[in-house]
């Protein structure tokens, strides 16, 4: 969906964030949040089970060509699902249909699964930066151009 997800729904959104980066607040999730949505082409996919958010996958336009997933984790429980795996399908399809090249994310050692997903989905590492808990490691996914535009790849053989 195009921006934050109605009250009922993002107020579970924090919770669960809450409960995965335990080094933030309900509060200044809520506020960051609510800083990014003024991010161009800001998006939100959503894993509900019961109408309870248990998986998150946000991100916004970094670059005219570029999109950046910022933000995403499944509920503790209910994670080898592949809920966020499914959540990355639906954020890449998304982009690719808006006409982004590449899509690009930040991680952590610390969150392994993640970074695995990622290389797993296509992600190449390009880089590593200095970041608040470590080192980040950088991330970034070629799209393969819109269907019947194939013709813009080189051809082999």
């Amino acid at each position: 969906m195009d921006g934050l997800p109605p009250a009922g729904h993002l107020s579970s959104l924090v919770t669960l964030l809450a409960s995965v980066f335990t080094n933030q607040t309900p509060e200044s999730i809520a506020d960051d949040l609510h800083a990014h949505q003024a991010y161009p082409a800001f998006r939100t996919e959503l894993a509900l089970l019961d109408e309870v958010v248990v998986g998150c996958k946000l991100g916004y336009e970094s670059e005219p060509d570029r999109f950046y997933s910022w933000l995403g984790c499944v509920r503790t429980d209910c994670r080898g699902q592949g809920i966020a795996a499914g959540l990355m399908t639906q954020q890449h399809d998304w982009c690719q249909q808006q006409g982004y090249r590449s899509i690009r994310t930040q991680t952590y050692n610390q969150w392994r699964s993640m970074l695995l997903l990622n290389i797993r989905a296509g992600f190449d590492i390009v880089g590593t930066e200095p970041g608040r808990y470590g080192l980040k490691i950088v991330l970034e996914k070629t799209l393969w151009p819109l269907a019947g535009r194939r013709n813009d790849l080189p051809h082999s053989g």
